[in-house]
């Protein structure tokens, strides 16, 4: 597991948590433009492919904790696809005394068509591991079991898709490619936002990072 921590800062900090098959690497841009924007942050790699979302979360607590006790201010989530399952399920389970809003980019909340389409190939089993299979939109028993939010949660979702295939015929439009715009919604949210971006593209496009500031500066996106 690796990080990327800042200095302490009176603003609070943010936890970077990727999508199955990434790793930080794939948040750096966003990573420093929350630091540009005054925030501590701390970027993790995990074994996305290999563990369940509860395992994951297990995982990640010994880093967060500490990472916790070295910012002053609030603890944001901020996860990319599966990452924002993950956040929901990390903070069921270990919830942070600070904790402050929580940003997902391209979740599926609602599961995904195409995990749905492929979870019985074993190409797809082997690859994306038990993590692979929670994503469906037949709730697993980790996410089927959570609680309302009760925290504040800004959701982006893509419209755009480099796939026509799955764009067109197997996800309800619109969609990103990977997650439809419906399926990215959770009750309880406290905005959602669409925006010309694919899945994989979220992370980084540059609209989707300013509002990922904005909503963890006021708790609402532009």
């Amino acid at each position: 597991m690796s990080q990327i921590a800042t200095a302490r800062t009176g603003r609070g900090g943010a936890v970077l948590l990727h999508g199955i098959g990434r790793t930080s690497r794939s948040l750096r841009k966003l990573e420093r433009s929350l630091q540009q924007a005054g925030l501590a942050t701390l970027n993790l790699t995990y074994a996305s492919r290999k563990k369940p979302l509860e395992q994951l979360a297990r995982d990640i607590h010994p880093a967060i904790s500490q990472f916790s006790e070295t910012i002053q201010g609030p603890l944001h989530l901020v996860g990319h696809s599966m990452g924002g399952l993950l956040a929901r399920v990390y903070v069921d389970r270990y919830r942070p005394s600070q904790l402050g809003r929580v940003v997902m980019l391209g979740t599926p909340n609602g599961g995904s068509e195409l995990a749905d389409l492929l979870q019985d190939s074993l190409l797809y089993r082997s690859y994306y591991g038990p993590a692979g299979l929670q994503l469906t939109t037949r709730p697993n028993d980790t996410l089927a079991l959570l609680p309302p939010v009760d925290y504040p949660v800004g959701i982006v979702a893509g419209d755009r898709a480099l796939n026509p295939i799955a764009w067109r015929f197997i996800l309800p439009r619109p969609n990103d490619g990977c997650v439809s715009v419906a399926s990215s919604k959770l009750a309880g949210m406290a905005d959602h936002i669409t925006i010309r971006a694919t899945h994989v593209g979220l992370s980084r496009h540059t609209d989707a990072i300013r509002q990922t500031i904005a909503f963890l500066s006021e708790g609402q996106f532009n």
